[in-house]
């Protein structure tokens, strides 16, 4: 707890003198701790990744983003949750408050506090509340919500731009989840399609249950070259159905 309090003392420190963000200046101060102490040094031997090597998820999504889809960008929630002390709070009962209290959509609700708890120290990027690790990529296409849902729920569909992969469908609710376990287990996929108007959809997709940092970022690779080669195809083949 000591040393947790100190380090938010250096966050505030760095804020005053910057004028930066609490976000911006914590992860300065991270990135500086992780830096080798000489430079002259030889460099080190390769090693695992870490989660904090992965993006922090207010890099991954843009502040505009949240704020045209939820009416406030990161800060701004991030000074909301300060204020109903959601720090001491599970990680359900923060996405279930932003959900109930403000009105957030569920995806959103749970977007926005996973970055509040890496934001405050709770969870490294990549890494669960309480442990475990998990990789997430996400994509807009320019198809209809329900089509981006197909391309998942559909099993011909899906192996256009996935192939060679086994997913054992959990619940599919169209046109917005779907949830599967991936190649026979015990690691599972969340899917969620956000309708932006009537011909655009934004797809998230979230790997869970992965068993350490390296996994988390070979698999936060995968899918952003999947989730490309998705938006090539239905985006460029005239299958707007």
């Amino acid at each position: 707890m000591t040393t947790q309090r100190s380090f938010k003392a250096r966050v505030r420190a760095r804020m005053e003198k910057t004028g930066e963000s609490y976000t911006t200046a914590r992860r300065h101060l991270i990135n500086r701790a992780a830096e080798p102490a000489s430079t002259a040094a030889s460099p080190p031997a390769p090693t695992e990744p870490t989660a904090a090597a992965a993006a922090a998820q207010t890099e991954r999504i843009a502040d505009d983003l949240i704020r045209a889809r939820t009416g406030r960008g990161w800060d701004e929630w991030f000074a909301v949750l300060d204020a109903a002390s959601a720090t001491e709070w599970t990680h359900t009962r923060i996405a279930r408050h932003l959900a109930t209290e403000h009105e957030v959509p569920g995806w959103w609700a749970q977007t926005i506090t996973v970055g509040y708890e890496q934001a405050r120290g709770l969870r490294a990027p990549g890494q669960r509340r309480g442990g475990g690790f998990e990789a997430s990529a996400s994509r807009t296409v320019a198809v209809p919500a329900l089509r981006l849902f197909e391309a998942f729920a559909d099993e011909t569909a899906r192996a256009r731009w996935l192939p060679d992969v086994e997913v054992r469908v959990r619940t599919a609710t169209a046109p917005r989840i779907f949830r599967a376990d991936w190649a026979g287990g015990p690691t599972r996929i969340v899917v969620g399609i956000d309708a932006v108007g009537e011909s655009k959809a934004r797809v998230n997709v979230l790997h869970e249950k992965l068993t350490g940092a390296e996994q988390a970022a070979e698999l936060k690779a995968y899918w952003r070259d999947r989730l490309a080669a998705l938006k090539v195809l239905f985006e460029t083949d005239g299958d707007h159905r």
